[in-house]
Order: structure tokens, then sequence, then C-alpha cells
């Protein structure tokens, strides 16, 4: 059960997680509302994040800053779980969470520009002329802030990297020589993170089912289309339901348009011609 606010306040879970040593705790989240485009900061347990998004314990953990997860993209049922560095959140066809991240004043700021940035986007209206939705806007939004954020990080070396260049080509000695070694490993570690969401993304890319799992509203759409015939089909006598079974098994996928999912998800992303 979340509490009450209003949007200019903090709303706050009060049916708080117990944690294993017996104390409740919960975590800021930013969430951006898919409809109105409005924002509003939270404070939520993780039980209470798991019951709002559908999504297990273990994808949350993947997203918590201290464990030290690698970059990942998940599509667990109707919910987007993004780690992305800097920017971490969930998001459905109607909403998006963004997450806080207390006593790390970049990886916070990163958030509140992505949020920032969806609001804006959402404000423009750009993907609703587009039909585009919403959840593959907020999705292109987090690839787009990681990408800044990363080529922040490379102008900030090249800045240092040049003049120190130009002293070592001057002069060889140990200072320049460490200096230009540190450059280097700091270089190498941002290439590396920068890897790291690349070959995600061309994972993602490279399995249209997955893709086909990130267009929540379409799969949302198709899924109900199918229980309702199922249930259809049952009130007519056919107990085995559509396909020939039980309308509580699991729906699948594999009836979307893939061709259509890939163009929208390739346009969310600014990667069509």
């Amino acid at each position: 059960m979340e509490g009450g606010g209003g949007r200019s306040g903090v709303v706050v879970d009060i049916d708080a997680a117990v944690d294993d040593d017996g104390g409740s705790r919960t975590r800021p989240w930013v969430r951006v509302d898919a409809e109105t485009g409005e924002s509003e900061e939270m404070e939520l347990s993780k039980q209470a994040v798991m019951r709002r998004m559908g999504v297990p314990a273990r994808d949350l953990r993947a997203l918590d800053p201290l464990l030290g997860y690698t970059a990942s993209i998940l599509a667990r049922g109707y919910a987007i779980v993004c780690n992305l560095e800097q920017i971490r959140c969930i998001i459905s066809s109607e909403e998006a969470l963004v997450m806080r991240v207390q006593g790390d004043q970049g990886d916070d700021d990163a958030a509140a520009r992505y949020a920032d940035e969806l609001k804006r986007r959402l404000a423009a209206g750009r993907h609703a002329a587009a039909g585009m939705p919403f959840e593959l806007i907020a999705f292109g939004v987090a690839l787009e802030c990681i990408s800044s954020v990363f080529k922040s990080e490379t102008a900030d070396i090249e800045i240092e990297a040049y003049p120190a260049l130009d002293e070592l080509a001057k002069k060889v000695s140990t200072l320049n020589l460490e200096r230009a070694r540190r450059l280097k490993s700091r270089l190498a570690a941002l290439t590396k993170r920068v890897q790291r969401i690349r070959d995600e993304i061309e994972q993602l890319m490279d399995d249209d089912d997955d893709m086909a799992d990130c267009y929540l509203t379409n799969k949302m759409r198709m899924d109900g289309s199918i229980l309702g015939l199922n249930e259809g089909l049952e009130r007519t006598g056919n107990n085995n339901g559509l396909f020939g079974r039980s309308s509580s098994a699991p729906l699948t996928t594999t009836v979307f348009p893939k061709k259509k999912v890939q163009q929208r998800f390739l346009h969310a992303l600014h990667l069509e011609a």
C-alpha cells in the first residue's frame, strides 16, 4: 500500500519492506507518469516496487549500486529493467521509476537529468504524433542519457590528455610518464564500460523475441486479445481454449508483428534512417 501525497511532495510507501535484519527500509525513486508526463519523488520498499512493476527480487538486485552488477537490459513480464550504470530504472507502459542513488552525486545527477529529459520529451508530444509507445521513448532517453555521460567523461580525459602528451613529447620523465599512464588507464576503463553497454544493446537487437518483449504496449494488447479469445471459446464449449490449450497457460509473444516491432524499436533509439 502506498501512502498519499501531493505532486510537489514525496510519496512514501507505508507498507515498508522488512529486511533480513528485521529493519524496514525504503529507497528514493522518481516516478514519471506516461499519460501526464509529470514526475514525483517517492520512497518505496523493495516489495512495493516488485508489486508495482511486476519484477522479481533478483532483477531488482541488479539495480542495487552496492552489489556491483554490470550493465544489463532485462525485459520481464510487462516491464523493462535497465541498469545502465548511472541510469537505473524500471519502465512499464504506464510509468518509469528512476532510482535515486544517495551518497553518489554523479549518479544522482544523471538520474535527475534522465527524469527531466523524459518529462521534456513527453511534453513535446513528438512520440504521440509518431505513435511511439511510452516504454520505447523512455528506453531511448535512458540510452541517450548514458551516452551523454560517456561523452562528457571522454571530453574530460581529452582535456587532460593533450597537454600531458605535449609535456611527454618535450621531456620524458617519471612524472610525465606516470601522468600518461593514469590517463591511459582511465581511458581503458571507460572503453570497457562503453563496450559492456554496447554488448547489451547488440544482444537485444539481435534477438527478435527480446525486442518484442520490450514493446510492452503491444505485448499487453496482444496478450489481452488472446485471453479474450480464449474466454470466448471456453464460453462456447471449447474447454481447450485458443490453439488447443488452457487459458491458464502462459501467453506467447511469438504472434507479434516482428517487423513492425523492429521498426518502432529502431526509430525510438534514433537508429532508423
